[in-house]
Formats: structure tokens, C-alpha cells, sequence
């Protein structure tokens, strides 16, 4: 099975695609230009990044994260799990999300889990193999897809930002459930991640 990855030209190709089937997303094209990728490094710091992420403002996750890097530096599973609950406190970890970050870190030195062959594993190997992880779902695991393995046809239909613009760009009444969100993007296959970075870039414009 091929494994569809992006770049900045193959996002750029998406853009036009996705601009000839649905003129919603043509507009987001026309009015604020090509999202950025959003490209972060695949591995262990990156997912500890999403998970802090969860069912926060991306300012505060980013916040936390950075308070981490300057504790621990490189940020690893040994490193992390140095870390005592006070200090993750103070970092800005939940007692959940600690709780997360740690069976994380344990299971990748375990060998339970290898984010090295997840970039060789097709997109449902890799989520399957992430979402096996207590405290990480299927957003989680569909962000490291976008973000991390840049895969082309991602969709968090899940995803909150994503949901108010495609409610703001289709001139929805409500905002659209998962399986809506889902129907929805189902004309933009094969270029789903590519939606997702045109709708995101809408909803960080407003």
C-alpha cells in the first residue's frame, strides 16, 4: 500500500485540488493564500506536545511545552520520567495528562511501542498502534498523522477548530457532529490533511 505524504509542492497541489471541487475551501485559498504546513518533528517530544494539547487552547499547551523543554532538554522517555508529580504541576500537567505522558515514555521503552515503524505502517496500522496507548484517542493519534508523519488524507473530524470553520465556511446552523464532519470530507479525498490545514488556517484568521 502507498504511504501519500506532504511537502510544500504536494500541498500546494492538494490547495488546487480541493479549490476545483468545493468553492468553499477555493475562498479560504483565495482570501488568505496556502496554509502553512505545520510540520513537527516525528517522535516522543511531538506526541507529548498533542497530549497537552488535548481539550486545551493551543496557547496554553504551547506554553506548557515550552516550560518543559527548558526542564528537560532533549526531552525523551529517561527524561521524562525523571520528572515528579510536582514538577509536572508546575509545568502545567493535569494529574491525567501526567499520567499519560508517563505510560507513554514506559511503553516506548518497553518496546511496547516503536514511533520509528510507525513511519513505514499505513495510516490505520499507525493509529491503531497509537490509540492501543491509555491517553491517547484518536485525535491524538490522527494530529501525529497530520503533523508529525505528514499524511495527505487525515481528517479529525473530532477536532473542535475544525468543526467551527467547516460550520462558519458551509453556513452551518450548528455545529457539525463527527459523522457530518465525516460525510462532509468525503468529497475531499484524497486531500483530507490538506482540508484540514485550509479550514485550520480559516479559523486561526478569525
Amino acid at each position: 500500500m502507498q504511504i501519500l505524504t506532504l511537502n510544500a509542492e504536494r500541498l500546494k497541489e492538494g490547495v488546487a485540488f480541493l479549490a476545483g471541487v468545493d468553492a468553499d475551501l477555493a475562498k479560504i485559498w483565495g482570501d488568505l493564500g496556502i496554509p502553512p504546513l505545520w510540520e513537527r518533528e516525528p517522535g516522543f517530544s511531538t506526541l507529548i506536545f498533542i497530549i497537552l494539547e488535548q481539550q486545551v487552547s493551543m496557547a496554553s499547551a504551547k506554553a506548557a511545552y515550552d516550560r518543559l523543554l527548558t526542564v528537560v532538554s532533549p526531552l525523551t522517555p529517561q527524561s521524562f520520567l525523571r520528572l515528579g508529580d510536582e514538577e509536572l504541576k508546575k509545568i502545567g500537567f493535569s494529574r491525567q495528562k501526567a499520567a499519560y505522558g508517563r505510560i507513554l515514555a514506559q511503553a516506548i521503552l518497553d518496546n511496547e511501542l516503536d514511533l520509528e515503524e510507525l513511519t513505514a505502517m499505513p495510516d490505520e496500522e499507525v493509529s491503531a498502534c497509537l490509540t492501543a496507548i491509555k491517553g491517547i484517542g484518536r485525535w491524538t493519534a490522527d494530529n501525529y498523522l497530520l503533523l508529525a508523519l505528514l499524511r495527505q488524507d487525515v481528517f479529525p473530524a473530532t477536532d473542535l477548530a475544525l468543526q467551527i470553520a467547516v460550520q462558519r465556511v458551509k453556513n452551518l446552523p450548528a455545529r457539525p457532529t463527527t459523522q457530518e464532519m465525516e460525510n462532509i470530507a468525503q468529497a475531499w479525498r484524497p486531500w483530507r490533511s490538506v482540508a484540514t490545514r485550509l479550514l485550520w488556517h480559516h479559523y486561526l484568521s478569525k
